[in-house]
Protein backbone atom coordinates (compact mmCIF):
# COMPACT_ATOMS: atom_id res chain seq x y z
CA UNK A 1 0.00 0.00 0.00
CA UNK A 2 2.99 2.57 0.75
CA UNK A 3 4.51 1.56 -2.72
CA UNK A 4 1.14 2.27 -4.34
CA UNK A 5 0.94 5.64 -2.43
CA UNK A 6 4.50 6.19 -3.74
CA UNK A 7 3.76 5.40 -7.65
CA UNK A 8 0.77 7.75 -7.28
CA UNK A 9 2.51 10.68 -6.08
CA UNK A 10 5.71 10.01 -8.82
CA UNK A 11 2.39 10.00 -11.23
CA UNK A 12 1.31 13.28 -10.26
CA UNK A 13 4.60 14.66 -10.26
CA UNK A 14 5.48 13.41 -13.53
CA UNK A 15 2.62 14.71 -15.43
CA UNK A 16 3.29 17.91 -17.42
CA UNK A 17 2.11 20.99 -16.28
CA UNK A 18 2.13 23.29 -19.57
CA UNK A 19 2.09 22.84 -23.65
CA UNK A 20 5.77 23.29 -23.74
CA UNK A 21 6.63 20.24 -21.96
CA UNK A 22 3.90 18.52 -24.06
CA UNK A 23 5.65 19.84 -27.21
CA UNK A 24 8.88 18.71 -25.63
CA UNK A 25 7.70 15.13 -24.52
CA UNK A 26 6.04 14.46 -28.63
CA UNK A 27 9.46 16.07 -29.95
CA UNK A 28 11.21 13.42 -27.85
CA UNK A 29 8.86 10.53 -28.51
CA UNK A 30 9.23 11.02 -32.11
CA UNK A 31 12.75 12.64 -32.52
CA UNK A 32 14.49 9.19 -33.94
CA UNK A 33 12.21 9.25 -36.69
CA UNK A 34 12.36 13.18 -37.56
CA UNK A 35 15.68 12.55 -37.43
CA UNK A 36 16.49 9.93 -39.82
CA UNK A 37 13.57 11.51 -42.11
CA UNK A 38 15.39 14.93 -42.19
CA UNK A 39 18.69 13.51 -42.61
CA UNK A 40 17.20 11.54 -45.98
CA UNK A 41 15.48 14.27 -47.53
CA UNK A 42 17.81 17.43 -46.11
CA UNK A 43 20.06 17.52 -49.30
CA UNK A 44 17.65 17.34 -51.95
CA UNK A 45 15.22 19.97 -49.96
CA UNK A 46 18.55 22.28 -50.36
CA UNK A 47 19.64 21.50 -53.79
CA UNK A 48 15.61 21.83 -54.62
CA UNK A 49 15.26 25.04 -52.98
CA UNK A 50 18.27 26.91 -54.87
CA UNK A 51 17.43 25.80 -57.51
CA UNK A 52 13.96 27.12 -57.14
CA UNK A 53 15.25 30.64 -55.41
CA UNK A 54 17.16 31.29 -58.84
CA UNK A 55 14.15 30.84 -60.66
CA UNK A 56 12.27 33.32 -58.69
CA UNK A 57 14.92 35.76 -58.70
CA UNK A 58 15.09 35.53 -62.60
CA UNK A 59 11.60 35.69 -62.76
CA UNK A 60 11.27 38.67 -60.29
CA UNK A 61 14.39 40.57 -62.91
CA UNK A 62 12.41 39.96 -65.40
CA UNK A 63 9.18 41.26 -64.93
CA UNK A 64 10.58 44.25 -62.97
CA UNK A 65 12.48 44.77 -66.39
CA UNK A 66 8.72 44.51 -67.99
CA UNK A 67 7.45 46.68 -65.52
CA UNK A 68 9.95 49.50 -67.01
CA UNK A 69 9.56 48.88 -70.40
CA UNK A 70 5.95 48.91 -70.14
CA UNK A 71 5.47 51.71 -68.53
CA UNK A 72 8.13 53.59 -70.23
CA UNK A 73 7.15 52.69 -73.65
CA UNK A 74 10.89 51.72 -74.36
CA UNK A 75 10.25 48.75 -77.62
CA UNK A 76 14.30 48.46 -77.93
CA UNK A 77 14.37 47.50 -74.12
CA UNK A 78 11.45 44.96 -74.61
CA UNK A 79 13.34 43.59 -77.39
CA UNK A 80 16.45 43.55 -75.53
CA UNK A 81 15.02 41.53 -72.50
CA UNK A 82 12.93 39.27 -74.80
CA UNK A 83 9.16 39.80 -74.01
CA UNK A 84 5.95 42.24 -75.66
CA UNK A 85 3.85 44.39 -73.81
CA UNK A 86 1.38 41.68 -73.69
CA UNK A 87 3.91 39.25 -71.82
CA UNK A 88 5.19 41.76 -69.65
CA UNK A 89 1.73 42.42 -68.15
CA UNK A 90 0.95 39.12 -68.00
CA UNK A 91 4.24 38.29 -66.09
CA UNK A 92 2.76 41.46 -63.75
CA UNK A 93 -0.46 40.03 -63.08
CA UNK A 94 1.35 36.65 -61.97
CA UNK A 95 3.60 39.07 -59.66
CA UNK A 96 0.64 40.27 -57.58
CA UNK A 97 -0.85 36.66 -57.94
CA UNK A 98 2.43 35.39 -55.99
CA UNK A 99 2.17 38.23 -53.43
CA UNK A 100 -1.67 37.16 -52.72
CA UNK A 101 -0.70 33.34 -52.84
CA UNK A 102 1.82 34.78 -50.41
CA UNK A 103 -0.22 36.36 -47.94
CA UNK A 104 -2.90 33.31 -48.20
CA UNK A 105 -0.12 30.93 -47.30
CA UNK A 106 0.78 33.33 -44.15
CA UNK A 107 -2.76 32.75 -42.89
CA UNK A 108 -2.87 29.50 -43.21
CA UNK A 109 0.51 29.19 -41.41
CA UNK A 110 -1.19 31.42 -39.00
CA UNK A 111 -4.33 28.94 -38.98
CA UNK A 112 -2.03 25.84 -38.75
CA UNK A 113 -0.18 27.43 -35.54
CA UNK A 114 -3.67 27.88 -33.95
CA UNK A 115 -4.65 24.16 -34.70
CA UNK A 116 -1.08 22.55 -33.16
CA UNK A 117 -1.81 25.14 -29.80
CA UNK A 118 -5.11 23.43 -29.53
CA UNK A 119 -3.75 19.73 -30.13
CA UNK A 120 -1.09 20.39 -27.60
CA UNK A 121 -3.78 21.70 -24.91
CA UNK A 122 -5.87 18.65 -25.91
CA UNK A 123 -2.77 16.26 -25.02
CA UNK A 124 -2.12 18.34 -22.21
CA UNK A 125 -5.40 17.36 -20.92
CA UNK A 126 -5.49 13.90 -21.43
CA UNK A 127 -1.54 13.32 -19.82
CA UNK A 128 -2.52 15.12 -16.99
CA UNK A 129 -5.84 13.19 -16.71
CA UNK A 130 -3.31 9.95 -16.89
CA UNK A 131 -2.63 9.74 -13.11
CA UNK A 132 -6.19 11.22 -12.38
CA UNK A 133 -8.15 8.09 -14.62
CA UNK A 134 -5.50 5.42 -12.95
CA UNK A 135 -6.47 6.28 -9.86
CA UNK A 136 -10.48 6.28 -10.79
CA UNK A 137 -10.26 2.92 -12.29
CA UNK A 138 -8.18 1.47 -9.35
CA UNK A 139 -10.66 3.22 -7.32
CA UNK A 140 -14.05 2.37 -8.66
CA UNK A 141 -13.15 -1.11 -9.20
CA UNK A 142 -12.17 -2.30 -5.97
CA UNK A 143 -15.30 -0.57 -4.48
CA UNK A 144 -17.78 -1.73 -6.85
CA UNK A 145 -16.11 -5.17 -6.21
CA UNK A 146 -17.44 -4.54 -2.41
CA UNK A 147 -20.71 -3.24 -3.59
CA UNK A 148 -20.93 -6.73 -6.23
CA UNK A 149 -20.66 -8.46 -2.86
CA UNK A 150 -23.22 -6.82 -1.28
CA UNK A 151 -25.79 -7.08 -4.14
CA UNK A 152 -25.14 -11.13 -3.63
CA UNK A 153 -25.39 -10.91 -0.01
CA UNK A 154 -28.53 -9.28 -0.44
CA UNK A 155 -29.80 -11.86 -2.86
CA UNK A 156 -28.95 -15.03 -0.35
CA UNK A 157 -31.00 -12.87 2.62
CA UNK A 158 -33.74 -12.49 0.23
CA UNK A 159 -34.13 -15.68 -1.39
CA UNK A 160 -33.24 -17.61 2.53
CA UNK A 161 -30.71 -19.57 0.58
CA UNK A 162 -29.54 -22.58 3.23
CA UNK A 163 -26.33 -23.43 1.59
CA UNK A 164 -24.40 -20.17 1.84
CA UNK A 165 -24.88 -18.50 5.22
CA UNK A 166 -21.57 -20.39 6.72
CA UNK A 167 -20.01 -17.76 4.15
CA UNK A 168 -21.94 -14.83 5.32
CA UNK A 169 -19.10 -13.34 7.71
CA UNK A 170 -16.81 -13.85 4.40
CA UNK A 171 -19.60 -11.10 2.18
CA UNK A 172 -19.58 -9.40 5.58
CA UNK A 173 -15.87 -8.49 5.66
CA UNK A 174 -15.59 -8.12 2.17
CA UNK A 175 -18.70 -5.38 2.32
CA UNK A 176 -16.37 -3.61 5.16
CA UNK A 177 -14.19 -1.64 2.05
CA UNK A 178 -17.73 -0.55 1.15
CA UNK A 179 -17.33 2.42 3.49
CA UNK A 180 -13.67 3.61 3.19
CA UNK A 181 -13.91 3.12 -0.75
CA UNK A 182 -17.20 5.43 -1.08
CA UNK A 183 -15.26 8.25 0.93
CA UNK A 184 -12.53 7.84 -1.24
CA UNK A 185 -14.13 7.35 -4.15
CA UNK A 186 -16.66 10.75 -3.75
CA UNK A 187 -13.30 12.82 -2.82
CA UNK A 188 -12.31 11.81 -6.95
CA UNK A 189 -15.96 12.88 -7.98
CA UNK A 190 -15.96 16.39 -5.86
CA UNK A 191 -12.41 16.77 -7.15
CA UNK A 192 -13.61 16.58 -10.45
CA UNK A 193 -16.58 18.45 -9.96
CA UNK A 194 -14.27 21.14 -8.75
CA UNK A 195 -12.39 20.92 -11.92
CA UNK A 196 -8.80 19.18 -10.85
CA UNK A 197 -9.24 17.20 -13.64
CA UNK A 198 -10.91 16.83 -16.94
CA UNK A 199 -11.92 13.18 -16.38
CA UNK A 200 -15.86 14.50 -17.27
CA UNK A 201 -15.79 16.52 -20.47
CA UNK A 202 -19.35 17.55 -19.79
CA UNK A 203 -17.94 19.42 -16.16
CA UNK A 204 -16.06 22.44 -18.82
CA UNK A 205 -19.19 25.30 -18.26
CA UNK A 206 -17.63 26.12 -21.69
CA UNK A 207 -18.95 23.45 -23.20
CA UNK A 208 -22.81 24.14 -22.18
CA UNK A 209 -21.52 28.23 -23.00
CA UNK A 210 -22.91 29.34 -26.41
CA UNK A 211 -20.54 32.08 -27.33
CA UNK A 212 -17.72 29.59 -26.50
CA UNK A 213 -15.71 28.07 -28.52
CA UNK A 214 -15.78 24.80 -27.03
CA UNK A 215 -19.93 24.93 -27.54
CA UNK A 216 -21.60 21.68 -27.65
CA UNK A 217 -25.17 21.54 -28.44
CA UNK A 218 -25.50 17.56 -27.47
CA UNK A 219 -24.00 17.87 -24.27
CA UNK A 220 -25.96 21.22 -23.66
CA UNK A 221 -29.15 19.28 -23.88
CA UNK A 222 -28.32 16.74 -21.39
CA UNK A 223 -27.42 19.60 -19.17
CA UNK A 224 -30.56 19.13 -16.77
CA UNK A 225 -29.54 15.94 -15.56
CA UNK A 226 -25.46 16.34 -16.49
CA UNK A 227 -24.72 19.29 -14.01
CA UNK A 228 -22.60 19.08 -10.98
CA UNK A 229 -24.46 19.58 -8.01
CA UNK A 230 -27.30 17.10 -9.61
CA UNK A 231 -24.30 14.83 -10.05
CA UNK A 232 -23.04 14.70 -6.80
CA UNK A 233 -26.13 14.56 -5.13
CA UNK A 234 -27.04 11.09 -7.27
CA UNK A 235 -23.72 9.59 -5.76
CA UNK A 236 -24.25 10.95 -2.16
CA UNK A 237 -27.73 9.49 -2.15
CA UNK A 238 -26.39 6.31 -3.83
CA UNK A 239 -23.36 5.86 -1.49
CA UNK A 240 -24.95 6.77 1.30
CA UNK A 241 -27.79 3.97 0.65
CA UNK A 242 -25.59 1.53 -0.34
CA UNK A 243 -23.55 2.06 3.42
CA UNK A 244 -26.54 2.17 5.49
CA UNK A 245 -28.08 -0.97 4.46
CA UNK A 246 -24.21 -2.76 4.66
CA UNK A 247 -24.12 -1.26 8.42
CA UNK A 248 -28.31 -1.98 9.27
CA UNK A 249 -27.49 -5.50 7.84
CA UNK A 250 -24.17 -6.61 9.40
CA UNK A 251 -25.60 -5.31 12.78
CA UNK A 252 -28.42 -7.54 12.81
CA UNK A 253 -26.34 -10.43 11.82
CA UNK A 254 -24.43 -10.02 14.68
CA UNK A 255 -26.96 -9.41 17.04
CA UNK A 256 -28.84 -12.34 15.95
CA UNK A 257 -26.28 -14.75 17.18
CA UNK A 258 -27.07 -14.25 20.59
CA UNK A 259 -30.72 -13.55 19.58
CA UNK A 260 -33.32 -16.02 21.32
CA UNK A 261 -35.67 -16.14 18.20
CA UNK A 262 -35.51 -15.04 14.62
CA UNK A 263 -36.28 -11.00 15.04
CA UNK A 264 -32.85 -9.74 13.43
CA UNK A 265 -33.15 -12.45 10.46
CA UNK A 266 -36.57 -11.34 9.90
CA UNK A 267 -34.75 -7.61 9.77
CA UNK A 268 -32.51 -8.41 7.36
CA UNK A 269 -34.66 -10.14 5.33
CA UNK A 270 -37.11 -7.77 4.39
CA UNK A 271 -34.17 -5.02 4.60
CA UNK A 272 -32.82 -6.77 1.77
CA UNK A 273 -35.93 -7.06 -0.30
CA UNK A 274 -36.37 -3.21 -0.31
CA UNK A 275 -32.48 -2.89 -0.73
CA UNK A 276 -32.14 -4.61 -3.67
CA UNK A 277 -35.29 -2.94 -5.75
CA UNK A 278 -33.16 0.81 -4.95
CA UNK A 279 -30.09 -1.17 -5.65
CA UNK A 280 -31.09 -2.34 -9.12
CA UNK A 281 -32.75 1.47 -9.86
CA UNK A 282 -29.29 3.04 -8.23
CA UNK A 283 -26.87 0.28 -10.42
CA UNK A 284 -28.28 1.55 -13.49
CA UNK A 285 -28.19 5.35 -12.70
CA UNK A 286 -24.73 5.38 -11.32
CA UNK A 287 -23.36 3.46 -14.22
CA UNK A 288 -24.37 6.54 -16.63
CA UNK A 289 -23.19 8.31 -14.24
CA UNK A 290 -19.54 7.61 -13.01
CA UNK A 291 -18.94 5.90 -16.36
CA UNK A 292 -20.43 6.35 -19.33
CA UNK A 293 -20.81 9.64 -18.91
CA UNK A 294 -17.13 9.89 -19.58
CA UNK A 295 -18.42 9.69 -23.17
CA UNK A 296 -21.55 12.12 -23.04
CA UNK A 297 -22.21 11.54 -26.54
CA UNK A 298 -22.27 8.08 -26.73
CA UNK A 299 -24.65 6.00 -24.85
CA UNK A 300 -25.95 2.51 -24.65
CA UNK A 301 -29.37 1.34 -22.62
CA UNK A 302 -27.56 -2.54 -21.79
CA UNK A 303 -24.80 -0.57 -20.31
CA UNK A 304 -26.07 -0.77 -16.64
CA UNK A 305 -26.33 -4.45 -17.02
CA UNK A 306 -23.29 -5.30 -18.74
CA UNK A 307 -21.33 -3.05 -15.53
CA UNK A 308 -23.04 -5.06 -13.10
CA UNK A 309 -22.22 -8.39 -14.61
CA UNK A 310 -18.59 -7.36 -14.91
CA UNK A 311 -18.45 -5.90 -10.79
CA UNK A 312 -21.01 -8.67 -9.37
CA UNK A 313 -18.92 -11.68 -11.10
CA UNK A 314 -15.62 -9.98 -9.51
CA UNK A 315 -16.99 -9.86 -6.27
CA UNK A 316 -17.98 -13.47 -6.13
CA UNK A 317 -14.72 -14.65 -7.78
CA UNK A 318 -13.52 -12.50 -4.14
CA UNK A 319 -15.66 -14.25 -2.05
CA UNK A 320 -14.08 -17.67 -3.14
CA UNK A 321 -10.87 -16.44 -3.70
CA UNK A 322 -11.13 -15.33 0.63
CA UNK A 323 -13.04 -18.38 1.03
CA UNK A 324 -10.74 -20.85 0.46
CA UNK A 325 -7.35 -18.91 1.50
CA UNK A 326 -9.35 -18.97 5.22
CA UNK A 327 -10.26 -22.89 4.08
CA UNK A 328 -6.06 -23.31 4.00
CA UNK A 329 -5.60 -21.67 6.69
CA UNK A 330 -7.64 -23.40 9.30
CA UNK A 331 -10.65 -21.30 9.32
CA UNK A 332 -14.37 -22.47 8.16
CA UNK A 333 -13.87 -26.04 8.83
CA UNK A 334 -17.25 -25.95 7.67
CA UNK A 335 -16.78 -24.96 4.12
CA UNK A 336 -17.06 -27.81 1.49
CA UNK A 337 -16.36 -28.80 -1.58
CA UNK A 338 -19.51 -28.43 -2.84
CA UNK A 339 -19.79 -24.52 -1.01
CA UNK A 340 -16.94 -24.11 -3.65
CA UNK A 341 -18.30 -25.70 -6.56
CA UNK A 342 -21.57 -23.30 -6.37
CA UNK A 343 -19.30 -20.19 -6.03
CA UNK A 344 -17.45 -21.43 -9.05
CA UNK A 345 -20.89 -22.32 -11.32
CA UNK A 346 -21.59 -18.57 -10.46
CA UNK A 347 -18.19 -17.23 -11.60
CA UNK A 348 -18.83 -19.56 -14.94
CA UNK A 349 -22.23 -18.58 -15.71
CA UNK A 350 -22.08 -14.82 -14.62
CA UNK A 351 -19.29 -14.82 -16.97
CA UNK A 352 -21.41 -16.18 -19.81
CA UNK A 353 -23.88 -13.66 -18.27
CA UNK A 354 -21.46 -10.87 -19.01
CA UNK A 355 -20.35 -12.19 -22.78
CA UNK A 356 -24.21 -12.20 -23.77
CA UNK A 357 -24.46 -8.55 -23.05
CA UNK A 358 -20.80 -7.95 -23.86
CA UNK A 359 -21.60 -9.54 -27.66
CA UNK A 360 -25.57 -7.90 -27.81
CA UNK A 361 -24.17 -4.88 -27.30
CA UNK A 362 -21.20 -5.07 -29.69
CA UNK A 363 -22.77 -6.21 -32.12
CA UNK A 364 -25.80 -4.51 -32.40
CA UNK A 365 -23.64 -0.77 -32.67
CA UNK A 366 -21.16 -2.57 -34.93
CA UNK A 367 -24.57 -3.94 -37.24
CA UNK A 368 -26.14 -0.63 -37.24
CA UNK A 369 -22.99 1.14 -38.36
CA UNK A 370 -24.60 4.29 -36.97
CA UNK A 371 -21.77 6.90 -36.27
CA UNK A 372 -22.41 8.83 -33.04
CA UNK A 373 -22.42 4.99 -31.82
CA UNK A 374 -19.62 2.60 -33.33
CA UNK A 375 -17.30 5.45 -32.48
CA UNK A 376 -16.85 3.97 -29.18
CA UNK A 377 -15.93 0.46 -30.72
CA UNK A 378 -14.16 1.71 -33.29
CA UNK A 379 -11.63 3.82 -30.85
CA UNK A 380 -11.19 1.04 -28.33
CA UNK A 381 -10.49 -1.37 -31.89
CA UNK A 382 -8.17 1.28 -32.82
CA UNK A 383 -6.27 2.41 -29.95
CA UNK A 384 -6.75 -0.21 -27.44
CA UNK A 385 -6.91 -3.49 -29.61
CA UNK A 386 -4.45 -5.97 -26.82
CA UNK A 387 -6.65 -4.73 -23.46
CA UNK A 388 -9.70 -4.48 -25.64
CA UNK A 389 -9.39 -8.16 -27.08
CA UNK A 390 -7.43 -9.44 -24.23
CA UNK A 391 -9.76 -8.91 -22.16
CA UNK A 392 -12.59 -10.04 -24.03
CA UNK A 393 -10.08 -13.64 -24.06
CA UNK A 394 -9.84 -13.55 -20.13
CA UNK A 395 -13.52 -12.78 -19.64
CA UNK A 396 -15.19 -15.26 -21.53
CA UNK A 397 -12.64 -17.76 -23.11
CA UNK A 398 -10.77 -18.81 -20.33
CA UNK A 399 -13.59 -19.09 -17.97
CA UNK A 400 -15.29 -21.04 -20.62
CA UNK A 401 -12.91 -23.18 -21.16
CA UNK A 402 -11.41 -24.03 -17.58
CA UNK A 403 -14.59 -23.59 -15.26
CA UNK A 404 -17.25 -26.02 -17.73
CA UNK A 405 -16.05 -29.08 -16.25
CA UNK A 406 -17.88 -29.82 -12.93
CA UNK A 407 -15.11 -31.64 -11.22
CA UNK A 408 -12.68 -28.54 -12.08
CA UNK A 409 -14.92 -26.38 -9.81
CA UNK A 410 -13.89 -28.27 -7.13
CA UNK A 411 -10.77 -28.25 -7.53
CA UNK A 412 -8.76 -25.16 -5.49
CA UNK A 413 -5.90 -24.44 -7.55
CA UNK A 414 -7.97 -24.47 -10.68
CA UNK A 415 -11.31 -21.85 -8.88
CA UNK A 416 -7.55 -19.61 -7.63
CA UNK A 417 -6.13 -19.36 -11.14
CA UNK A 418 -9.61 -18.96 -12.67
CA UNK A 419 -10.57 -16.17 -10.38
CA UNK A 420 -6.92 -14.21 -10.75
CA UNK A 421 -7.55 -14.33 -14.84
CA UNK A 422 -11.36 -13.38 -14.36
CA UNK A 423 -10.32 -10.25 -11.64
CA UNK A 424 -7.32 -9.09 -13.98
CA UNK A 425 -9.80 -8.64 -17.15
CA UNK A 426 -12.37 -7.13 -15.24
CA UNK A 427 -10.14 -4.92 -14.17
CA UNK A 428 -9.07 -4.45 -18.05
CA UNK A 429 -12.53 -3.94 -18.66
CA UNK A 430 -13.17 -0.82 -16.58
CA UNK A 431 -9.74 0.54 -18.05
CA UNK A 432 -11.01 0.00 -21.50
CA UNK A 433 -14.46 1.55 -20.18
CA UNK A 434 -12.72 4.94 -18.93
CA UNK A 435 -9.76 5.09 -20.47
CA UNK A 436 -10.16 5.82 -24.25
CA UNK A 437 -12.65 8.76 -23.37
CA UNK A 438 -9.96 10.66 -20.62
CA UNK A 439 -6.69 10.00 -21.84
CA UNK A 440 -7.33 8.78 -25.64
CA UNK A 441 -4.34 7.63 -27.47
CA UNK A 442 -1.95 8.51 -24.83
CA UNK A 443 -2.45 5.29 -22.26
CA UNK A 444 0.46 3.01 -21.34
CA UNK A 445 0.49 0.58 -18.14
CA UNK A 446 3.22 3.24 -16.02
CA UNK A 447 4.21 4.02 -13.31
CA UNK A 448 0.66 5.65 -12.40
CA UNK A 449 -1.58 2.73 -12.90
CA UNK A 450 0.29 0.13 -11.16
CA UNK A 451 0.83 2.42 -8.14
CA UNK A 452 -2.91 3.20 -8.18
CA UNK A 453 -3.76 -0.89 -8.49
CA UNK A 454 -0.97 -1.28 -5.46
CA UNK A 455 -2.65 1.14 -3.10
CA UNK A 456 -6.05 0.24 -3.30
CA UNK A 457 -5.38 -3.31 -3.81
CA UNK A 458 -3.39 -2.93 -0.48
CA UNK A 459 -6.42 -0.95 1.58
CA UNK A 460 -8.85 -3.40 -0.30
CA UNK A 461 -6.53 -6.58 1.62
CA UNK A 462 -6.33 -4.48 4.93
CA UNK A 463 -9.54 -3.35 5.35
CA UNK A 464 -11.39 -6.34 4.37
CA UNK A 465 -8.89 -9.04 6.59
CA UNK A 466 -9.20 -6.57 9.24
CA UNK A 467 -13.58 -6.69 9.58
CA UNK A 468 -12.93 -10.65 9.35
CA UNK A 469 -11.33 -10.76 12.73
CA UNK A 470 -13.97 -8.50 14.65
CA UNK A 471 -16.54 -11.49 14.70
CA UNK A 472 -16.69 -15.22 14.82
CA UNK A 473 -16.76 -16.64 11.11
CA UNK A 474 -20.02 -18.76 11.51
CA UNK A 475 -23.15 -16.64 12.48
CA UNK A 476 -24.51 -19.33 14.46
CA UNK A 477 -27.64 -17.56 15.21
CA UNK A 478 -28.78 -18.00 11.65
CA UNK A 479 -31.79 -20.14 11.18
CA UNK A 480 -30.30 -21.97 8.16
CA UNK A 481 -26.86 -22.36 9.52
CA UNK A 482 -27.37 -26.17 10.07
CA UNK A 483 -28.23 -26.68 6.56
CA UNK A 484 -25.28 -24.73 5.00
CA UNK A 485 -22.88 -26.72 7.28
CA UNK A 486 -24.39 -30.07 6.36
CA UNK A 487 -24.54 -28.32 2.25
CA UNK A 488 -23.63 -32.10 0.36
CA UNK A 489 -24.53 -32.67 -3.32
Amino acid sequence: MALGVVGIVIGFLNAPKTIEDVEKLLADSHHGHEAAHVEKVAPHATEAHVAETHVVADSAAVVDSAVVVVDNHVSDSAKVIGVDYETAKKMVAEKEAHADNHDAHAKADAHSHDDHKAHLEHVLHQLQNKPWAALYVACIFFMLISVGVLAFYAIQYAAQAGWSPILFRVMEGITAYLLPGSIIFFVLLVAAGMHFNHLFVWMDPEVIDKTSVKYDKLIDLKSGYLNVPFFLGRAAVFLIVWNLYRHFSRKNSLAQDSASDNTFYKKNFKMAAAFLVFFIVSESIMSWDWIMSVDPHWYSTLFGWYVFASFFVSGITVIAMITLYLKSKGYLEYVNTSHIHDLAKFMFGISIFWTYLWFSQFMLIWYSNIPEEVTYFVTRIEHYKLPFFGMLAMNFIFPLLILINTDFKRLTWIVVMAGIVILCGHYIDFFNMIMPATVGDQWFIGIPEIGSLMFFLGLFIFVVFSALTKAPLVPKGNPLIEESKHFHY
